[in-house]
């Protein structure tokens, strides 16, 4: 009788909630010293929750 095979299944990472999986979220641009006006650009800037790799943490 030949020894039975187990296999594994690969688990897909979560995405993570913040950048949705990108690892980079968007920031509204503010200017001025004392009122901080927003405008209408956006900059990119990295995700804190997963630190850019766009993995949820366990």
């Amino acid at each position: 009788m030949a020894a039975r095979k187990t296999t594994t299944r690969k688990t897909v990472p979560k995405k993570c909630p913040d950048c949705t999986g990108a690892g980079e979220t968007t920031e509204t641009v503010r200017v001025g010293s004392r009122k901080l006006r927003d405008t209408d650009h956006q900059q990119a800037a990295l995700c804190l929750t997963c630190f850019g790799s766009g993995e949820a943490t366990t």
